[in-house]
């Protein structure tokens, strides 16, 4: 596996109004007289409000923009409030995030959610699936059993894997400030990058300017899916640029 690019995937989760797109003005900018700027692929992914506005934002720059999740039918129908892949698709999405914890702890489980991979990779999205275990099942010694489960059941007869990154987000990083030890990370890429064999690994939860420059020695890793510090262009830039230094 190549490490040739490293992914900072920006999730604002809901958070966003249209006045913030004009916050990415200062990330394009950065790009242009970064010197790494060909080595890194950066995604946003807003809320689906902000997709065609951002989309037209980015639209001559290398910065895509991604969804946070879809519905898993790709047909139109009478599922009030959601939205399938193939309308994000038409609205300028590349990308879209399934499986994210917090979607699971609403209630989303490893078959709804690899009917929704299935939807996506349909539509020609690329799809960041995200895996982790709770703090619970940490404490129980059970990391890999819970990976492992999720990786079978979301990934279960889907074609062109080419097409998916795999997120590794800890639940109980998530938002606490608290990230895995380097030793405990490494292995637990490296397990699950013998899981999926070709698939880049990217590693969510707390990822901020302060624990970036930990963060980045863990070699293995192919980049980062970045929670709200994404959702202030000075940190976003500050995480990008401490990856490389």
């Amino acid at each position: 596996m190549t490490n040739k690019y490293k992914y900072f995937v920006a999730n604002w989760k809901m958070y966003g109004g249209l006045n913030t797109v004009n916050s990415l003005h200062r990330v394009i900018k950065f790009l242009k007289t970064f010197k790494k700027s060909k080595n890194i692929k950066i995604v946003y992914c807003p809320p689906s409000t902000l997709i065609r506005p951002m989309s037209k934002k980015l639209l001559n720059t290398t910065i895509q923009v991604g969804a946070q999740n879809c519905h898993e039918s790709q047909n139109y129908g009478a599922s009030t409030g959601y939205i399938n892949s193939s309308m994000l698709k038409s609205v300028g999405a590349k990308y879209v995030i399934l499986g994210h914890s917090e979607n699971r702890q609403s209630g989303e489980t490893d078959k709804l959610i690899n009917l929704k991979i299935k939807s996506a990779i349909n539509s020609g999205l690329k799809v960041i699936f995200c895996i982790g275990e709770t703090l619970s099942q940490k404490k129980k010694k059970i990391t890999k059993q819970i990976l492992s489960k999720q990786i079978k059941s979301g990934l279960n007869k889907v074609k062109k894997r080419k097409n998916i990154i795999i997120a590794y987000e800890p639940v109980w990083s998530i938002g606490t400030g608290v990230i895995p030890k380097p030793d405990e990370l490494f292995r637990t890429i490296d397990f699950i990058k013998k899981k999926v064999k070709n698939n880049k690994v990217l590693y969510g939860g707390s990822v901020n300017p302060k624990n970036i420059h930990q963060l980045k020695l863990i070699n293995n890793i192919n980049g980062f899916l970045v929670g709200g510090a994404s959702q202030q262009s000075k940190k976003f830039i500050d995480i990008i640029k401490k990856t490389f230094i």
